[in-house]
This record gives C-alpha cells, sequence and structure tokens, in this order.
C-alpha cells in the first residue's frame, strides 16, 4: 500500500533535511528551526560545555570558572551543570570535577582556572 502513499505519515514525504549533513529533522519540529549540532563540531566549533560534579565547592569552583571563560571568549554556549550519577558514569569519568566539551571529557579530578580553560576550548 505504500505505492499508493497510505501508510505514511502527514508530513513525511515533504521533510526537509535540516543541514548539510543531510541529517533529517526532529519528528515535529520545523527543519527551518532544527539546530544540528553535527555539523558545527565538525568545523571545530564548541557546541556543548559539560561540568560534571556532586555539588562539593570544588565543582562549583570548576563550573565558575568555565563560566567566566566563556563569557570572556565571548561565546554563547551555556554551561550545563550535570550532577545525576548515571548520566557521570556515562562518561567513564572516575574522579570529579570533570570538564566536557562536545562530549569529550577534557579535564578530570583538577579545579582548572579560567586561563586554563580558554586554552583548552581555543584547542
Amino acid at each position: 500500500m505504500l505505492r499508493f502513499g497510505f501508510g505514511k505519515k502527514k508530513g513525511e514525504e515533504n521533510q526537509v533535511p535540516a543541514c548539510a549533513c543531510s541529517a533529517s529533522a526532529a519528528a515535529g519540529t520545523d527543519s527551518a528551526k532544527a539546530e544540528c549540532t553535527c555539523c558545527a563540531q565538525e568545523k571545530g566549533d564548541i557546541v556543548s560545555v559539560k561540568v560534571l560534579g556532586t555539588g562539593c565547592p570544588s565543582c562549583h569552583a570548576l563550573l565558575k570558572n568555565t563560566e567566566q571563560a566563556i563569557e570572556t571568549m565571548g561565546l554563547s554556549v551555556k554551561v550545563e551543570y550535570v550532577t545525576d550519577m548515571p548520566k557521570i558514569v556515562e562518561y567513564g569519568v572516575m574522579s570529579l570535577p570533570a570538564l566536557v566539551v562536545n562530549d569529550k571529557v577534557v579535564s578530570v579530578g583538577k579545579v582548572l582556572k579560567a586561563n586554563e580553560i580558554e586554552a583548552l576550548l581555543r584547542k
């Protein structure tokens, strides 16, 4: 029955790729408004920054220093603070605090200063 168009969901035939990499837009989103992070990552742009921690003072210090570095560099990336242990375990981190940039762990077990974080982000 697919031959006659039966069985297709509404709008499925008119879906347009969300970006140049041909990733399709998520269901229920307007393809013009959908953001693709894969292309930005391939260009070397910083898409996501996360601080992994349990809420201890050193974790909060890393979060504060990371936010300061992002602001100094003029980036429009929001720093996410992850305290959920199952999510932290997914990164394979054995020591906290940890810094994750574009889903890659770049620092583990130490509180970096803002200028050190800037140097990591520029790489």
